[in-house]
């Protein structure tokens, strides 16, 4: 199923079997909202349950909503059709070794292992680094060694008129930070463009 809106300038697809690649709080976030948009939803994670960095109340609800968690699993490729749209997410079996330099144990591809998933849209829900992209393509742009975009309490980055608010400033968070740091931020906003007049 294809919807578009007419006042976006980017197509918008609204998938009907979607894959979420990831184990967090986001990922659980994300398939919980296409299952509620009417999707069947599969979760691609690397290790097991116990490994999942999930709430376990996320994890649980994810279950209740019928969402299908492919465990111990690693996304290889997305398949395209032939007209640029995902069809399928070809995945690999993992089985867990030795411990890794954080502490758990490292995922291991099994050879051979290889199967495919039919999905028409996959979401790449990994990771709590911003991303690096606003940093390397805005100058002037102070970021600390993880990568954050350095900004005052209003929200104020090194860059004349350049706010950051959230976890793009702190790293992971919660929602209600975040929300919070929006609301300072875009007072702080209003003040900047009131005083510039």
């Amino acid at each position: 199923m294809k919807a578009y809106r007419d006042d976006f300038a980017t197509p918008i697809k609204t998938g009907t079997k979607v894959a979420v690649v990831g184990g967090g709080n986001v990922a659980m976030d994300a398939a919980r909202t296409a299952k509620r948009l009417g999707a069947d939803v599969h979760i691609v994670y690397r290790r097991t349950e116990v490994e999942l960095p999930a709430r376990v109340e996320e994890v649980h609800h994810a279950k209740e909503e019928g969402i299908i968690f492919h465990m111990l699993t690693a996304p290889v490729e997305i398949i395209g059709d032939e007209t640029g749209w995902v069809k399928s997410m070809e995945c690999i079996k993992m089985e867990l070794g030795e411990p890794d330099d954080s502490g758990r144990r490292r995922p291991i591809p099994i050879k051979g292992s290889e199967y495919e998933i039919e999905v028409d849209v996959a979401i790449m829900a990994l990771g709590t680094s911003p991303n690096p992209l606003i940093g390397s393509t805005t100058k002037g742009l102070d970021r600390d060694t993880r990568g954050c975009i350095m900004a005052n309490g209003d929200g104020e980055t090194s860059r004349e008129g350049v706010f950051a608010g959230g976890d793009a400033v702190t790293g992971a968070a919660t929602v209600i930070l975040a929300m919070g740091a929006g609301k300072d931020t875009a007072k702080a906003i209003d003040q900047y463009i009131k005083n510039k007049k």
